[in-house]
């Protein structure tokens, strides 16, 4: 164990937190965990492969949920064999070049998910408040541009403070919080200088995650009012539909994070069994919920996939 409190080392270890006081039910509890990612798999790449397959869903709309979707596939991809390999007890620790790699993909892939459902919301709102110009504002051109900055956006704002994790001295403890990596977990191991990661690491959340919902909340503002401008109850009802399914993504997004910032906040008093499972919410949650929002709720969507059904039975 005295590895575990090794210095500003490539070879530190890290001891990766289950979910404390079950250890004895891991293997029960690797059972649904198991389920669920493969649910997040099949789900996610089910709505990959109906997007890809039906020219009629070739459309931005469509476009923008298959990005949501192979961004919930990553997410349940950069997670599995750490949360999953400590339930079968495969692993316990993971080192510090893997854990600054993790830390890494996940909070990318958050940023990119936050930054894919205001993609979402702007062509919400294109569609509804000027359908006329929709398919010359949404060409298949700006998506790839959209697509573009947005993985420029979550990829290349991040290193700066992540590659500093990698330079940092790590005297206290190696007890991570969670069953994978986040950096917020490496920066209260930290002893040295953490004010750059501290501010940077603010920033960026100000100006991803804040600045996106803020976003989202003014594109949805300008939908309520024009569509409560519409005449027909019954248009007004069949427009806010077409959201419905958006804004449920947003809320299974959004009200982990607040969650677990909270738990992370104000919750140092609160059973660490909390925060691994908060943790766990935040991380399997939005994939896991987000192809059964889209099946339900989109019908082009459910009736693809009723077919893809009926076609192999």
């Amino acid at each position: 164990m005295s590895a575990l409190f090794v210095t500003n080392s490539s070879s530190s270890r890290f001891v990766l937190t289950g979910f404390p006081g079950l250890e004895l039910y891991y293997l029960w509890l690797s059972v649904p965990f198991s389920i669920i990612y493969v649910t997040v798999f099949l789900g996610n790449c089910m709505v990959l492969h109906v997007i890809r397959t039906e020219p009629s869903l070739h459309q931005p709309m469509f476009y923008f949920l298959a990005m949501l979707a192979l961004t919930d596939l990553c997410m349940g991809l950069s997670t599995i064999h750490t949360v999953l390999g400590i339930l079968w007890g495969f692993i316990q620790e993971i080192s510090l070049d893997a854990c600054i790699a993790q830390s890494y993909f996940i909070h990318g892939l958050s940023f990119m998910e936050s930054s894919v459902l205001l993609a979402m919301s702007f062509d919400r709102y294109i569609a509804i408040c000027n359908p006329l110009r929709y398919s010359s504002i949404l060409t298949n051109d700006k998506i790839v541009k959209i697509g573009g900055a947005i993985l420029c956006r979550s990829s290349m704002l991040i290193p700066p403070v992540i590659i500093r994790l990698k330079f940092l001295n790590y005297c206290r403890p190696h007890f991570l919080s969670h069953s994978f990596c986040l950096h917020q977990d490496l920066i209260r191991m930290a002893c040295g200088d953490i004010r750059f990661n501290s501010i940077y690491g603010l920033a960026l959340v100000i100006s991803n995650l804040l600045l996106d919902s803020v976003l989202i909340l003014i594109s949805y503002i300008m939908i309520l009012h024009t569509v409560l401008s519409i005449a027909s109850s019954e248009e007004r009802i069949k427009s806010l539909q077409t959201c419905v399914s958006h804004i449920s993504a947003v809320l299974v997004f959004y009200i982990p994070i607040i969650g677990l910032t909270m738990v992370h906040r104000f919750g140092k008093h609160l059973s660490p069994l909390v925060h691994v499972l908060m943790g766990n919410v935040y991380i399997l949650f939005p994939p896991l919920m987000n192809p059964i929002i889209y099946s339900i709720k989109t019908h082009q969507i459910r009736v693809r996939i009723q077919r893809l059904f009926l076609k192999g039975t």
